[in-house]
């Protein structure tokens, strides 16, 4: 998988996909419509960061690339990438139990705070992209 040149791009499939973990400045795009929707990516190697609607959607420390993402009522899904492990916060329901899963593998329930966020981290260092996946319960 490559780095996300654009920054933020919708894929054939109706995914997007955002995040260069390669830049050393901090690079932006905003007001980018999806779906009838508006996002907006900061990126760089030390975080990403995607809002949607102006509301938190995802962000990774240290910075990622990530492909494929999918929102649904059920949960989220998507490929990430990085030079290290990385610690991945998404935005879902808030206080609602999620099954989560790093490339096939169930790694657990977990339960979303009361701002919807769920964290977990996903070993990225010399991994190539990984698949994460969470469903709501």
């Amino acid at each position: 998988m490559a780095v996300v040149e654009e920054l933020l791009r919708t894929e054939e499939s109706g995914a997007i996909s955002f995040g260069n973990h390669k830049l050393d400045a901090k690079s932006k795009v905003e007001d980018y419509e999806h779906g009838g929707d508006l996002y907006k990516v900061k990126t760089f190697r030390e975080l990403t960061k995607l809002e949607k609607n102006g509301m938190f959607a995802y962000e990774s420390e240290p910075g990622t690339s990530v492909t494929q993402f999918t929102e649904t009522e059920k949960g989220v899904s998507f490929l990430v990438e990085g030079d290290e492990d990385a610690q991945i916060t998404v935005g879902l329901e808030e206080d609602a139990e999620y099954k989560v899963f790093v490339d096939d593998v169930n790694v657990g329930k977990m339960k979303t705070n009361l701002s919807g966020k769920l964290s977990i981290s996903v070993e990225l260092a010399n991994a190539g992209e990984v698949a994460v996946k969470i469903v709501k319960q």
